[in-house]
């Protein structure tokens, strides 16, 4: 964004932040309802002398989940940090963000099982590990939507700060998911949900809230 528009870093940045906390702010009431396959994940890796593998200061935890139709297409997608899997952080997400209808399919996570807490139908799917579990019925959509996230955020962006900044990041891979049918309106509504938008000073786009800190 600073080459093709000749400004600062700061100002693209700025830029940048402000239209992702538009795409966020479009997608914070989505729910998700019918079937829904769930799985969680860390965005982020190891600092430089910092904790190895789950305890990194630079890992955030996100909950994937994927409403498909009966015949196993998928639909609205929601993609977002919580403050860790546990069963009263998912139970808080599962009220939020899924319909009285939504079916959850998951792995064996423990925490999922608050699905069944807020009257959800909940199966849990068994398929060991490697490239199948993967492609298991009940799984297979939300593994390609968590890859090619992962995939997009790291072709991308060769460095940002994982922990802090992770919900606008996701909350930009879910607003250009679940308009990828439309692409041609695409931006013509984000501008639209920008010039709606309150104000974001870059005091505010930073000062953002951390989970579990």
């Amino acid at each position: 964004m600073t080459r093709h528009l000749g400004v600062c870093y700061r100002t693209a940045w700025r830029l940048k932040h402000k239209l992702m906390q538009a795409m966020s702010a479009r997608e914070a009431s989505r729910q998700l309802g019918g079937l829904v396959q769930i799985d969680d994940a860390y965005l982020g890796g190891e600092r430089n002398g910092g904790k190895a593998g789950r305890g990194s200061e630079n890992k955030r935890p996100f909950v994937v989940a994927v409403a498909t139709s009966e015949e196993g297409r998928p639909g609205l997608a929601v993609i977002e940090p919580v403050s860790g899997f546990t069963k009263n952080a998912l139970s808080e997400w599962f009220a939020r963000r899924l319909k009285d209808d939504a079916e959850v399919y998951s792995d064996g996570l423990a925490a999922f099982r608050a699905a069944v807490d807020q009257g959800h139908a909940h199966t849990v799917i068994d398929a060991g590990g490697g490239r199948a579990a993967t492609e298991a019925e009940g799984a297979r959509w939300v593994n390609i939507v968590m890859g090619n996230v992962k995939r997009a955020l790291d072709g991308t962006y060769h460095a940002f700060d994982f922990f802090k900044y992770a919900e606008r990041y996701l909350g930009e891979a879910m607003y250009r998911f679940n308009r990828r049918f439309h692409l041609e309106a695409m931006v013509p509504r984000l501008l639209a949900a920008a010039a709606g938008c309150k104000p974001w000073p870059e005091r505010a786009l930073r000062d953002v809230p951390v989970y579990g800190c």
